[in-house]
């Protein structure tokens, strides 16, 4: 792993033990083709242990493999770890067997936005229907059809793409209404697109544990590092299993070219990467998205490579003997083997869609809304501009009137009972 320009990592943390107590310096670079190491058709090796053998590196300090291949161009100090092949797949979603399943399309945040949008829909509604001179043309005389029940009824109908008349005649309404079906269908369409992919996940989801239930299915793609180790192992292997799995990763070229790109694949799901345990479980312990098999296999152990015939070997090998009596390197174990998730939550395991997904569709209903309520608020201010204008009066003390008649505060009567008395 990196750390801004400096590297940091288990094997970072070794060979600096080891220079310690050996008293030597170094330099580290990374191996330029990313590779630990194989050997061609030719008898030429690439990756770490090609670059040792060329002498362009002293030593080779990773996660590498003892094979007896390698053992025959390199010399190997005693294991700093021992671990075996296994293999990670992505956990299965939380929602598989949930009685509330129908609500995991979308996350908990999402519904209690998609709730806070139908109430300031529905109360947008009654307010352009009180306001609107188009919809409520006389307050004294006529009953208003857009009441609270009714407004809320009225999106509830749209939000179902049925109808529930009476419907807006004033251009205010007509817009709010417009901007709520056209919210409604999207909304919808992205609920039954998510629920029906999730549907289908779970459907295909199996129990797989072992590298036999990995073998006898065909839904999850696998594979492991082209060349490298593992492969060798299924390609060598007697076993009918394993062979099985190796014909499957030559047939399907599900080969990955590093840790890394299966880790990826791992994380998008319908794939499990094939390796060392002990690199999967650090993976396991950075995303929690992943899950490893308890099955291991084929126990090996990871080594410090060095050329033939090289004097720091023996050195090494002391020292690292040293570091695993004085419990040092089990402390190392646990310091990068900790759980540190990445990205834990949930909501991003079951995919459900998140209130920021849609953030577009609720900004575009928030200006609809906004909208509306300016084109009644526009309306009923040019209706009382008129009667202003024909009666002679002030145009805020007529808007003044009109907006209590129209919230039942009277005005209008009040008005005109005040100017009897004066008379009087």
């Amino acid at each position: 792993m990196s750390k801004g320009s400096e590297l940091e990592g288990y094997c970072i943390d070794l060979i600096s033990e080891l220079s310690k107590k050996l008293g030597f310096k170094y330099n580290l670079h990374l191996v330029k083709d990313n590779r630990y190491g194989a050997m061609d058709s030719s008898g030429n090796w690439n990756g770490m242990i090609g670059e040792v053998i060329r002498g362009e590196a002293d030593l080779a300090v990773a996660p590498l493999t003892a094979t007896a291949v390698r053992e025959r161009f390199v010399d190997m100090t005693t294991p700093f770890i021992q671990t075996g092949l296994s293999f990670i797949v992505r956990k299965a979603t939380d929602s598989e067997d949930s009685t509330f399943s129908l609500l995991a399309p979308f996350s908990t945040d999402m519904w209690i936005g998609i709730i806070i949008a139908f109430l300031l829909t529905g109360f947008c509604i009654f307010l352009v229907g009180r306001i609107s001179p188009s919809e409520w043309a006389e307050p004294d005389t006529e009953e208003h059809s857009f009441t609270l029940l009714h407004s809320f009824w009225y999106i509830t109908g749209a939000l179902t793409l049925q109808g529930a008349g009476p419907h807006p005649k004033a251009l205010s309404g007509r817009v709010v209404s417009a901007i709520w079906w056209l919210f409604s269908v999207l909304l919808l369409a992205c609920y039954l697109c998510n629920l029906k992919s999730a549907l289908n996940s779970n459907s295909k989801h199996i129990s797989i544990k072992s590298f036999a239930d990995l073998a006898n299915q065909d839904v999850i793609n696998y594979g492991t590092i082209e060349s490298g180790s593992t492969m060798l192992f299924f390609k060598n292997s007697n076993n009918p299993v394993y062979r099985r799995i190796y014909q499957h990763m030559e047939r399907k070229k599900s080969y990955v070219s590093n840790a890394e790109e299966g880790i990826r694949r791992t994380q998008e799901g319908n794939f499990a990467f094939i390796g060392e345990a002990v690199s999967l479980d650090l993976a396991v312990a950075r995303y929690c998205k992943l899950t490893r098999s308890p099955e291991v296999i084929s126990m090996r152990s990871y080594v410090i490579a060095a050329p033939l015939g090289s004097p720091l070997v023996k050195n090494l090998t002391g020292a690292i003997l040293q570091l695993s009596e004085s419990g040092e390197l089990t402390y190392l174990r646990e310091k990068w083997w900790a759980s540190s998730c990445v990205g834990t939550g949930g909501a991003h395991i079951s995919e459900a869609l998140q209130p920021y997904d849609l953030r577009g569709l609720f900004l575009l209903l928030g200006l609809g809304l906004g909208i509306g309520l300016l084109l009644a608020l526009l309306e009923l201010l040019s209706r009382a501009h008129n009667q202003a204008k024909d009666g002679k009066k002030s145009c805020c003390l007529v808007l003044t009137s009109e907006l209590n008649r129209r919230f039942g505060s009277g005005g209008e009567s009040t008005e005109h009972d005040t100017s009897d008395k004066s008379k009087a």
